[in-house]
Formats: C-alpha cells, sequence, structure tokens
C-alpha cells in the first residue's frame, strides 16, 4: 500500500525531481483547515495510483524556500512534478476527481481505469 511521503528541502530532488514517476506534491501547513481537508484525498490518491504517481506533503511553515521556490503563495497548493515536464499546480481544498482531472491522473492508471 502506497503512503504519502513528506518531503523537505533536504529530500526534494531525490524524491520529487529525480523521480522516475510523476509526483503530486501537497504543499500545507497544519494550522491550515482547507489543508486537513485534503490530506485524506491525498491519502485516497496515493493508495489508489501506489506504484505509478507517487504523493508527497511539504509544511511550508517547515520549508519556506521550498514554497518559494516554486511560487506557493495559497494554501494547499497542489502541484503535479511529471518527468520532462513543466510543473502545473491549482490552489484550494479540490476533491479528489477534480485534482485526477487537473492534472489527468487517470491516464496512469493504465487499462483499469
Amino acid at each position: 500500500m502506497a503512503s504519502v511521503v513528506e518531503v523537505t528541502a533536504e529530500t526534494f530532488e531525490r524524491e520529487v525531481l529525480r523521480s522516475e514517476v510523476p509526483v503530486l506534491v501537497d504543499f500545507w501547513a497544519g494550522w491550515c483547515a482547507p489543508c486537513r481537508m485534503v490530506a485524506p484525498v491525498m491519502e485516497r490518491i496515493a493508495e489508489k495510483y501506489g506504484g505509478r504517481v507517487k504523493v508527497a506533503k511539504v509544511d511550508v511553515d517547515a520549508e519556506p524556500e521550498l514554497a518559494a521556490r516554486f511560487g506557493v503563495s495559497g494554501i494547499p497548493t497542489i502541484a503535479f512534478f511529471e518527468p520532462g515536464e513543466q510543473p502545473k499546480a491549482v490552489v484550494g481544498a479540490l476533491p479528489e476527481g477534480a485534482l485526477e482531472e487537473a492534472f489527468g491522473l487517470r491516464r496512469f492508471l493504465g487499462e483499469a481505469a
């Protein structure tokens, strides 16, 4: 069962930028109520796409340099890093289907989708 990976400035390059599979990154903070609403959605996506799409979390309070590097000005910001592509991002507590649609995630489910 795939789980959400906590990412720091130290591990971001390895876990996200050099990942062999696409990575969905949740930029969040513990005090943010909409961020807490997104957490179970990210866990479901991690389970559903386990091995095909990695799901990671970045605490913007602990890692402000990462938030600044990727232009995160509102949270939750969900960014999608696909190898060889520019990252794409959406802001707000979106439901699972909206996130799948925004980033075209269902294509990673293959024949079973």
